[in-house]
């Protein structure tokens, strides 16, 4: 289901005053969409060509802060300007908001409009590349975890975010009664993400009070960052109409379960999944095999675009479903890496590691990369693993703290590699970024604990 508007019928709909405003955004480091509204008279008479943003929507933290030590963007480089190009296969209508459509764009060099190496968009289309030039369509899907909770987001912000009200007050996983009093929320997310061009398959309640999960249907992986990245921003603006709001926080209380974004990954060739054998073992082909024993061999390399932040790592925990080895089972939860379809033509590797607050287009990225490195070598993944992984001792665990991810990566000759030097230096001064203002921040558990007693 491709985004469902094109270019002709935009100027016809814009004609008919049907739609008003058009969207133009790209996605930064932290998998946000930012960009401009545009007049659609204007999109349509020009900036359908290409628009303006400043360079260092790529090189800010969470909170807009101009990050010092990048190369890229820095006030000594005067903080200049990045063309933002829509690619029109992506103009889709966008439902929940009135007379509106939405274009994704391409980020590109001012002065060479060549695209920008270090833009998420760009990183996966590097990676799409490398897996054409071997003969793959890479197909993948992401299932998105999120709480809903009673207070807006103005409310929260306001009173200083004290711990919100879930939706539901216990845990909702399958239940439909429990989740039947956010339905005035979740089906507006459900038909306008629909309305919108993106196949959503169904919702349900997950493992906590008030948590939801939301899937949409596969895609080519560049499709699927896309629609990754409009789901959590619909998400957001819907439940902010009603005046409620939504985290994909990995963990908001360390109480509670955190929230995941699973990503499913196959490789197709000639519109037959290159992942199936009827003939092997559980149907995994020899492709798929090396696929996965590259994402297992370098999964700590990797590990810092699936947990980007200091937080992401506290949903690391036992007992929780989020898995803390990274090794490979057939159907287990608590495998970082699990086959799903065993025996069938949908066979696929899930990685169950990633939080809900991963950039989609980084993550994919970073997954396709080690998977057609282990293709290259031809690793062998060893056999499956079974049981309770969370008291497997001897085997491999995921990184446990951004610090850890982080030197994976600035240290990784396969990223470096593949991905580029500048690049791995880009995110690894992103994350450096971000372990030193929590180190920074005097927090409220430190005045709990220390305050009298210290």
């Amino acid at each position: 289901m491709p985004a469902n508007l094109t270019f002709d019928a935009l100027k016809a709909a814009v004609a008919s005053g049907e739609i008003d405003t058009v969207i133009a955004c790209a996605c930064d480091m932290q998998g946000r969409l930012q960009g401009k509204r545009f007049h659609a008279q204007h999109f349509i008479d020009s900036a359908f060509e290409e628009t303006h943003c400043c360079n260092y929507l790529l090189a800010t933290d969470m909170e807009m802060v101009t990050v010092p030590g990048y190369k890229s963007s820095s006030w000594a480089r005067g903080y200049g300007d990045y063309v933002l190009k829509p690619d029109l296969s992506t103009l889709r209508r966008i439902p929940w908001l009135p007379a509106s459509a939405l274009v994704m764009c391409d980020v590109l060099d001012h002065h060479t409009h060549e695209l920008v190496p270090h833009a998420p968009r760009t990183v996966l289309k590097r990676q799409i590349e490398r897996a054409t030039a071997m003969g793959f369509d890479v197909m993948m899907a992401t299932e998105l975890e999120f709480f809903l909770f009673e207070e807006s987001y103005t409310q929260l912000f306001d009173a200083g975010y004290p711990l919100p009200t879930p939706m539901a007050r216990y845990n909702v996983d399958y239940a439909l009664m429990g989740t039947a009093r956010d339905e005035k929320i979740m089906r507006d997310i459900r038909n306008h993400l629909y309305g919108a061009g993106i196949p959503v398959e169904c919702s349900k309640g997950e493992a906590e009070a008030g948590q939801e999960e939301i899937n949409a249907r596969y895609s080519e992986a560049l499709d699927t960052a896309d629609m990754h990245a409009l789901i959590k921003m619909g998400v957001k603006e819907i439940a902010q109409s009603h005046g409620a709001s939504a985290t994909f926080m990995a963990k908001y209380d360390h109480r509670k379960a955190g929230s995941s974004s699973h990503i499913h990954q196959s490789l197709w060739r000639d519109g037959k999944n290159a992942f199936y054998d009827p003939k092997a073992e559980y149907g995994m082909s020899e492709i798929m095999r090396h696929f996965l024993a590259g994402q297992l061999a370098f999964s700590r390399e990797l590990s810092y675009f699936l947990a980007p932040y200091v937080n992401s790592y506290k949903r690391f925990c036992v007992g929780m479903f989020a898995p803390t080895k990274a090794v490979w089972s057939l159907d287990n939860r608590t495998a970082g890496y699990r086959i799903c379809g065993e025996g069938s033509k949908s066979v696929r590797v899930e990685c169950r590691i990633g939080g809900a607050d991963l950039n989609p287009y980084l993550a994919c990225a970073a997954l396709l990369a080690a998977g057609l490195e282990g293709i290259e070598q031809m690793l062998d993944p060893g056999m499956p693993v079974s049981g309770d992984l969370y008291q497997a001792e001897t085997a491999p665990e995921v990184a446990r703290s951004l610090s850890e991810a982080a030197e994976a990566l600035r240290d990784s000759v396969l990223l470096n590699r593949v991905m580029g030097a500048d690049v791995i230096e880009h995110y690894y001064r992103a994350a450096r970024w971000e372990m030193e203002e929590i180190l920074r921040v005097v927090t409220d558990l430190e005045r709990h604990r220390c305050f009298e007693r210290a």
